[in-house]
């Protein structure tokens, strides 16, 4: 199929408008947003709810994230991977198929109703994981588009992906929160340098290849500046899969942490003819199983 966004094989930067909707027809009733919500998700390629899990619910997610990050066989697994330098966990994969908790999490209506209406259909998981930042060791993510990587390394066609992320500690200036380009979304930047083989061991720890140039940062920043999301535990932040992100290092004593889910429409699920090398491990990007989540409703506590 038709490559539209080709990546990482020009020698220099390429920047192109965005060609497909931020907010697709389809699933509209009823409706989990007001129109001022998806409007501003529109506009901006972002959206924070703030505290739709209750405090009680957090602390459930939060015992389990614990019993988790200490847990000897999920330390030993090739799905958690480490911070760059240290032994402290930097993530945990596939958690919506590994723990039943969380599967219940990912198919919740107060989420995954709001990425059904945002792309407009049904959707599948294309990859979760669990998020630590730990107090003093918790290093930073580089700027960076979702969408790129998804379609350079697994073959995603479209950027009709939402990311959703579940925060399980309150999110402040100073502990590294996400930080978002509102607006980027609009744009696509074909990245430069080739994808080494098995690219993402190392990338899920410090990413190196498809990141944006600096000149193009600077150009997305000055168009429509930076924002921190600050919010308190219990908030889903949902972003669209090409807005540019990162986040820097947290030198505080406060953790960071949260769940992290990636809905993708099945209509756009991956193609492997897109690929330039073989697929990712299943763990972090889905190849196999598009079949779409069974929303229902759900309560933790």
């Amino acid at each position: 199929m038709e490559d539209r966004y080709p990546t990482r094989k020009n020698p220099e930067p390429v920047w192109m408008e965005r060609p497909v909707p931020v907010l697709y027809p389809g699933h509209r009733t009823p409706s989990p947003l007001s129109a001022e919500q998806a409007g501003q998700f529109d506009r901006d390629g972002f959206l924070v709810l703030p505290r739709i899990y209750s405090d009680e619910e957090v602390r459930v997610f939060r015992e389990e994230v614990e019993r988790l990050r200490l847990d000897p066989e999920v330390r030993a697994s090739e799905k958690t991977i480490r911070e760059p330098q240290g032994d402290a966990v930097r993530s945990v994969f596939a958690i919506h198929r590994d723990n039943p908790l969380f599967a219940r999490v990912a198919a919740d209506e107060r989420i995954a109703g709001v990425a059904r209406f945002l792309l407009g259909g049904d959707v599948y998981i294309h990859q979760s994981r669990l998020n630590y930042k730990p107090g003093f060791k918790g290093k930073e993510f580089y700027w960076h588009s979702d969408f790129e990587t998804w379609h350079a390394e697994d073959g995603m066609p479209d950027m009709r992906a939402v990311s959703c992320s579940i925060l399980l500690t309150d999110n402040t200036t100073s502990n590294g929160p996400l930080m978002l380009i509102p607006g980027s979304h609009r744009h696509f930047i074909h990245c430069v340098g080739q994808t080494p083989e098995n690219h993402y061991r190392e990338s899920l720890r410090k990413q190196e290849y498809g990141v944006p140039d600096q000149a193009s940062l600077e150009k997305l920043a000055a168009l429509y500046g930076i924002t921190e999301v600050t919010a308190p535990a219990g908030s889903a932040v949902f972003f669209d899969c090409n807005i540019m992100h990162g986040s820097n290092s947290n030198i505080t004593p406060f953790p960071r942490t949260n769940l992290f889910y990636v809905y993708n429409h099945t209509g756009n699920a991956v193609q492997e003819g897109l690929r330039t090398h073989p697929p990712r491990p299943d763990f972090v990007a889905e190849s196999k199983n598009f079949t779409p989540l069974a929303i229902r409703p759900e309560r933790f506590a």
